[in-house]
């Protein structure tokens, strides 16, 4: 069963005064000049699950220059109604509600997944590990609802542990213990959703044909215990370390997803812009799919500009198996002409 939007409503959201739209099921392109939208209206679908968006940009800079200063972000799928934004009053206090009900921002991994792509992104695989594990993290979302509210509560007690452990004072070594074995308690489920996720998606990728687009293969570099004895005693043993250093310096915040050309046996850093951005979706179609296949719904996709990054034949052959995958992929372009492979096959929206 796909996740659909049916209709989306913003108010005050970047640019956006009011903008309302139906939408269908399949593939939904907007186009127009630089400077239109077409990129808030994706951020905003981007924040109908946890976490910041795909700008990752406090919730003040979303506001509408020259708004009354908050924003809102409404959804259906059906007779589900999602909605997030702030009030005037609290620019960067995020609520959300579903089905008019106040609830948590976690609580909307119960409902949707979305997945994005943008222009951003390109350097993915060149820059640090944190941008990596950030994509993995929305990768393991889409099959684990609980996956957000685990990494919340690690990062809480991770940070805790360093103010600690940076204060004037010693801290008392029971209090760290109560700290670290919570930090345990999420550790654990939150490495093994990455390693399972990491090795079932490499193993579908090896099986399938590589066709126009390059085939990476994956792995997890998590050297950190997988057990939640030896962990403890790591982060025990290691105070010292972490109070010079600043950060605690193990544990699954840590960990990175590599990622190599297959045919090649090249690293993906190692490769073109256009081999990266080749990779990169062809991770994201093989995790929709692998999301489908285990009984999940499969996510909504955002693809920005990304079109533009594709020769003509790439292009269609992208449009062509987004059609096949069914669900609902959203795409941004300049030009309606970029989009002419799908034909009639896609909601086409100017701007």
């Amino acid at each position: 069963m796909p996740m659909v939007l049916t209709r989306l409503l913003l108010t005050d959201f970047r640019n956006h005064a009011r903008f309302e739209l139906p939408v269908a099921p399949g593939l939904i392109v907007l186009h127009g000049p630089n400077g239109t939208g077409k990129t808030n209206i994706l951020e905003a679908v981007s924040m109908l699950v946890p976490g910041r968006g795909l700008r990752r940009v406090s919730l003040s800079q979303m506001a509408r220059h020259g708004g009354a200063g908050g924003f809102a972000i409404s959804a259906e799928m059906g007779d589900v109604r999602l909605g997030t934004g702030t009030e005037p009053a609290a620019p960067d206090r995020r609520k959300v509600r579903i089905n008019g009900a106040n609830a948590a921002a976690n609580n909307l991994a119960e409902w949707l997944s979305v997945l994005w792509i943008t222009p951003a992104m390109d350097r993915i695989f060149t820059e640090g590990a944190g941008g990596r594990r950030r994509f993995l993290d929305r990768l393991v979302l889409a099959l684990k609802s609980d996956h957000a509210r685990l990494s919340g509560r690690y990062e809480a007690a991770m940070r805790e542990r360093n103010l600690l452990l940076a204060g004037e004072m010693p801290p008392d070594p029971v209090w760290l213990d109560a700290i670290e074995v919570r930090m345990a308690e999420a550790a654990i489920p939150i490495a093994e959703a990455r390693a399972r996720l990491v090795t079932t998606l490499d193993e579908n990728l090896a099986g399938n044909e590589t066709g126009p687009f390059a085939n990476p293969a994956l792995t997890l570099e998590q050297t950190d215990a997988n057990d939640p004895e030896t962990l403890l005693a790591a982060w025990r043993d290691g105070r010292a370390r972490d109070a010079a250093a600043g950060r605690t310096l193990t544990g699954p915040h840590r960990a990175d997803l590599v990622v190599m050309h297959r045919a090649k046996e090249e690293a993906a850093a190692r490769c073109s812009t256009g081999e990266q951005k080749a990779l990169l979706l062809s991770i994201v179609l093989a995790h929709a799919e692998m999301v489908a296949e285990q009984g999940s719904r499969r996510p909504i996709l955002l693809l920005d500009e990304v079109a533009a990054h594709l020769d003509p034949s790439r292009r269609a052959a992208l449009f062509g198996r987004l059609s096949q995958m069914g669900g609902q992929v959203w795409m941004t372009g300049t030009e309606a002409g970029l989009f002419d492979a799908i034909g009639d096959g896609a909601q086409m929206v100017g701007l």
